[in-house]
């Protein structure tokens, strides 16, 4: 079977060792996921996120977005607060503990990205726009 004939599986092939190496090294270095430092990310860009936004800026459902938060409240790296306009919502913000943890790990996925830019040479640049690109498709 020709590659482009295969390419969904190529693509689920290829997502599944990056994140499973990603994950690798983000437990190592700072103790949370890929999972978990995109949604640090996600608080540090947009302070006072609710929950629900954020399930909708990381393409997640809100109950695994509450599962995750959970997880991160626990481990000291965000904190849910009362929304000051909306009674019934909680807004995200993260501990000075999660700043430290996304500091820790900047440099891990700076390095990580550094490693496939060489892997994949002059077409990192293609391949990181058509990934853009697949990653918005509405399907």
């Amino acid at each position: 079977m020709a590659a482009d004939e295969r390419l969904f599986f190529l693509l689920q092939s290829a997502a599944h060792r990056l994140r499973v190496e990603g994950d690798r090294r983000c437990l190592a270095a700072g103790g949370v996921t890929t999972a978990q430092l995109g949604a640090l990310l996600a608080v540090h860009d947009q302070p006072g996120l609710t929950q629900r936004e954020l399930a909708t800026e990381l393409g997640q459902r809100e109950s695994a977005i509450t599962a995750m938060t959970g997880r991160l409240i626990e481990a000291g790296l965000i904190v849910r607060r009362p929304h000051p306009e909306q009674h019934r919502a909680l807004v995200l913000d993260l501990t000075p503990e999660g700043n430290a943890t996304i500091a820790r790990l900047r440099p891990v996925i700076e390095s990580f990205n550094r490693e496939l830019h060489a892997l994949l040479g002059d077409a990192f640049g293609p391949t990181s726009q058509a990934l853009q690109y697949l990653a918005g498709w509405p399907g």
